[in-house]
């Protein structure tokens, strides 16, 4: 029988650790970080310190909450949130999931946890509920929010990512393979090391725009470079981040499912899981974008974002 934890309701069964890294270019480790909830609370469902900035917005109404993909970074919806304040007036905040970004580091890698730490940051900035924005792994974390809490969000955008199994049609395993390969000598100038990365990404990689993406993780601390996603952490859990929990009662608020007519994760054998999850959702194709939908048409990602934002 599965014994619920008093602080998230999960089984509390600790998760397995993290591998020894592989040789090549390391993960950055965060700093400890301190956490409220008492030590005796297992690793697995203890919540993290999210990194985030906000977009201030003169408008009173629900904020809105940006959540990354799989190795991304809130600065990937940064010309995005301030387009949206200029056209909506409300505040919006970007975030960096655990393992990415300059949020901290932790081996535990699920949804759940990843929902748990956004209800953290929710409760720490006095905000009752949200306009949840997720895009791929970002997308199936704010799905999990809204249906553990839908008392949190008021509406659900997920971008170009359905409540299903993604490891079909992803190539981030191949992407995560190539970062865990890449081996840079310390002491180099950035702009050297850089380009001695995307060297080694291409053989693996060869659309430049996806490579451009996974090297805005490189970073350098005293002469040493490394990756600034957990790929330790990451890769252990892969099978869980391509996965999607379990739910049996539905999320009834309004959503959008945004996706790129050219990028196979929406597809029409994910509707009737969709109906099922979310059965006020409405799923709308942008022409000419592929997985990176705010990327590829990101005046027409805005727009539509604003057209939900006004709908009853």
């Amino acid at each position: 029988m599965a014994i619920l934890c008093p602080w998230c309701s999960l089984p509390s069964s600790p998760s397995a650790p993290s591998p020894d890294p592989a040789p090549g270019l390391c993960s950055a480790s965060s700093p400890a970080v301190s956490c409220p909830q008492p030590s005796s609370v297992p690793m697995f469902c203890r919540s993290l310190p999210l990194s985030y900035v906000v977009f201030d917005g003169p408008a009173p109404q629900t904020p809105l909450v940006f959540l990354h993909g799989l190795l991304g970074s809130k600065g990937n919806f940064r010309a995005i949130a301030r387009a949206l304040v200029q056209r909506s007036g409300r505040k919006v905040l970007t975030v960096d999931a655990r393992n990415h970004g300059e949020s901290p580091h932790s081996p535990t890698m699920s949804y759940e946890a990843m929902s748990l730490d956004v209800q953290r940051l929710l409760r720490q900035l006095h905000i009752p509920k949200c306009v949840l924005v997720g895009h791929s792994m970002g997308g199936k974390t704010a799905m999990t929010l809204a249906l553990q809490r839908p008392d949190l969000v008021e509406r659900l955008v997920s971008v170009d990512i359905s409540p299903t199994e993604s490891v079909a049609v992803t190539d981030f395993l191949a992407y995560i393979s190539a970062m865990r390969r890449v081996s840079i000598p310390n002491g180099i100038p950035r702009s050297t090391a850089r380009r001695l990365a995307e060297d080694q990404l291409r053989p693996a990689i060869q659309v430049s725009a996806v490579r451009q993406f996974l090297l805005t993780n490189l970073v350098e601390a005293e002469g040493r470079y490394m990756w600034r996603v957990n790929l330790e952490a990451i890769s252990h859990h892969i099978a869980n981040i391509m996965g999607f929990p379990v739910f049996h009662t539905p999320y009834p608020g309004p959503t959008l499912f945004l996706a790129g007519s050219d990028s196979p994760y929406v597809s029409s054998e994910d509707y009737p899981e969709i109906e099922r999850l979310f059965p006020e959702a409405e799923i709308q194709y942008i022409p000419g974008a592929g997985h990176w939908v705010h990327a590829d048409k990101s005046q027409e990602f805005i727009t539509a974002i604003c057209n939900f934002l006004l709908l009853p």
